[in-house]
């Protein structure tokens, strides 16, 4: 009898210990009770990530928020060449819970002043081998993110697949962007993260281009919105992107294709050394949580090591988006200078074939003008190789470090303040390697930089705060080729602040106040809803899709406006929105608020805004105007009304400065 009451005592024990270790506690499911390996909840309780382990030796994790599952039990799991880490798993150790605390500044995010904390786990698991993987869980208020560690690799190693997944109540529903296949388009310049959104489909839709689904991916489960992501992702890994059955509602991590590769380089993930893979990323909550939440940039590397004084966010003039590629000359880089400085703007970017149609000699001479003026200048490159037929040029100078540093130190010389980099070949392993060289290279020589043609950058500007913006979007620039394109804008434009522009800046290049446009394409958003976009979007750099001569048609009220408008963000703060049908957001910087409103839908829609929370006296509102104006002006009394009610018309927008 007293040998079985102390078995009793010990497994007693054992299993109390597991629980503590594993962040169990009060509301512990008992859904897998005989499978649990861990369980662990977010600082505030209100999210709980279970991880288990199947017969066969699967791992799965799920979500639940609130009680309410977000995440059905989904897949974990990598498959190295010559080793599985899918199946047939050991479960070794569940380390103790740790509070994760780590605070960051940023110039170029919805914050500046940044906290990240997260409760974080760490489950050992061993295959077959006796190697062994390390699955780190770190779960915040506001999501969860996962990472593989393999910690004994020694010998070049490759990832061919991961098993890892999401998957959903196949009731949910998504809102994502497909992946365009490489090697087509234009010049074969796909893929480059340049589609429209499938908008509130079932899961499971299969892509219309076959290819799967860029990052950021947002989805809505039981009232609840989730926003998938990646980050640290460095040059021993490929970028990622979500794959899925048509018909099942299961999203699984997806590899570059093959042929998305620098000229020699692989595609798959490679590694030699103890091996951290990318954080996947999973926010949950409202769509304030989404377009509040600073997880993309949380779970990025801290910053390199390098001096960071020459980095400076502002506004730039550009003449290619109006007068395109026969423009690029001295005259008119002249006018676009002059165009910045009138407008305090702090750079102007001359675009590609400067240097034949204008020459290193005579770029010099713009650049000294420039500084005179108070304005730098930003130089476009190809970044060439034989990943696509692009003949736009300079080329071939950036593919190696020996041609970066003569490049990059010949226009530090000259007094060039960053450079455009354009035409990118996909998210291969070597690919990635590319843009992480350039980012370090260009820091060096002191550049700011902007990928267009790009990938989506995944933090990389918390890592590299040279990077200043990427396109990865589907911006302005189709708006003047295609009238398609600019019939749908306003609904394109609502859906970014909850996907692509959720964590990291973006190049859209907004604001054509004129309605100016090349090829004859018309614009059919107000010039209200184009002042708004340069608050509502996040980027580095904003590139205005403004020429000199349609300034002259806005009223000095205007003028004023984007001459003080600021060139990052203290804070956030969500008003309304409904991905793709419209969006309120708020921003500060310093003492000042701003508020940017646009309707993405076909019908008006009214807003009514509690003020009272700004602490502010007098509301400045820029509206669509009236009597053949292009705005109207309103000064609204904060301290008396408190609360405003504004009707958003069709395409429309506004823009609120709170003093």
């Amino acid at each position: 009898m007293m040998v079985l009451k102390e078995c009793f005592k010990n497994t007693i024990l054992f299993v109390w210990l597991l629980l503590v270790l594993s962040g169990c506690g009060s509301g512990v499911s008992n859904r897998f009770s005989d499978k649990q390996v861990a369980q662990l909840q977010s600082p505030d309780k209100s999210i709980t990530l279970n991880i288990t382990l199947t017969d066969s030796g699967k791992v799965q994790y799920f979500i639940q928020k609130s009680g309410i599952d977000i995440i059905q039990p989904s897949a974990l799991g990598v498959m190295m060449q010559g080793h599985d880490f899918t199946q047939n798993l050991k479960m070794e150790l569940v380390s103790k819970p740790e509070l994760i605390i780590d605070s960051y500044q940023t110039k170029n995010a919805k914050k500046s002043n940044i906290l990240y904390q997260a409760n974080e786990l760490v489950v050992s698991f061993s295959n077959e081998e006796e190697k062994k993987v390390d699955v780190i869980f770190r779960l915040s208020n506001d999501g969860l993110a996962f990472r593989y560690s393999f910690p004994w690799i020694e010998n070049n190693e490759t990832i061919l697949h991961e098993s890892t997944s999401f998957a959903f109540d196949k009731e949910a529903r998504a809102w994502l962007q497909p992946m365009s296949e490489a090697k087509t388009g234009w010049n074969q310049c796909h893929p480059s993260y340049e589609e429209h959104y499938l908008q509130d489909v079932p899961v499971g839709t299969a892509s219309p281009l076959k290819s799967g689904w860029v990052y950021p991916a947002l989805f809505k489960t039981n009232d609840t919105w989730v926003l998938i992501t990646e980050a640290a992702l460095d040059g021993t890994y490929c970028g990622t992107r979500l794959v899925n059955d048509s018909a099942s509602s299961v999203y699984s991590i997806g590899f570059a294709d093959a042929r998305e590769v620098f000229t020699g380089g692989g595609y798959l993930p490679e590694n030699n050394k103890p091996w951290l893979t990318p954080w996947r990323i999973i926010t949950i909550g409202s769509l304030a949580t989404i377009a509040e939440s600073t997880l993309g940039t949380d779970l990025a590397p801290k910053a390199i090591n390098m001096d960071s004084t020459f980095i400076q966010p502002g506004k730039a003039s550009w003449s290619w988006i109006n007068s395109k590629d026969d423009m690029v000359v001295y005259d008119e880089q002249i006018k676009y200078i002059d165009f910045a400085a009138e407008m305090n703007w702090q750079y102007c970017l001359v675009d590609a074939n400067w240097d034949t149609q204008i020459g290193y000699d005579k770029i010099a001479e713009l650049a000294t003008y420039a500084k005179q003026k108070n304005v730098g200048l930003l130089l476009w490159f190809n970044s060439a190789g034989d990943w696509n037929t692009i003949t736009y040029h300079p080329k071939d100078k950036l593919l190696t470090h020996e041609g970066r540093e003569k490049e990059f130190s010949h226009l530090q010389s000259m007094g060039i303040k960053g450079v455009k980099i354009d035409f990118f070949g996909g998210d291969g392993q070597s690919m990635i390697q590319y843009y992480i060289d350039i980012l370090n290279d260009a820091a060096k020589y002191q550049l700011l930089v902007n990928f267009h043609g790009a990938t989506l950058p995944r933090g990389w500007h918390r890592t590299y705060p040279n990077l200043l913006t990427t396109e990865a979007i589907y911006g302005m620039e189709m708006v003047t080729f295609l009238q398609d394109a600019a019939d749908q804008e306003a609904n394109h434009c609502a859906m970014l602040p909850f996907t692509r522009n959720a964590f990291d800046p973006m190049d859209f290049t907004p604001m054509n106040l004129t309605g100016l446009t090349y090829s004859g394409c018309i614009r059919k958003t107000t010039p209200a809803f184009e002042l708004a976009l340069p608050v509502l979007f996040l980027s580095g750099i904003q590139h205005f899709a403004q020429s000199p001569e349609g300034m002259t048609k806005v009223s000095e009220d205007v003028k004023n406006f984007l001459k003080t408008l600021p060139d990052n963000w203290d804070d956030v703060k969500f008003l309304e929105g409904y991905p793709g049908k419209y969006a309120v957001i708020a921003r500060r910087s310093g003492d000042r608020w701003y508020i940017a409103g646009i309707n993405g839908e076909k019908n008006e829609k009214k807003v009514n805004l509690d003020l009272t929370a700004f602490n502010k006296n007098k509301a400045t509102i820029f509206t669509e105007g009236t009597n053949g104006e292009l705005f109207s002006k309103t000064e609204f009394n904060v301290s008396k009304e408190k609360s405003l009610s504004l009707s958003l018309k069709v395409n429309g927008g506004f823009v609120i400065a709170l003093d």
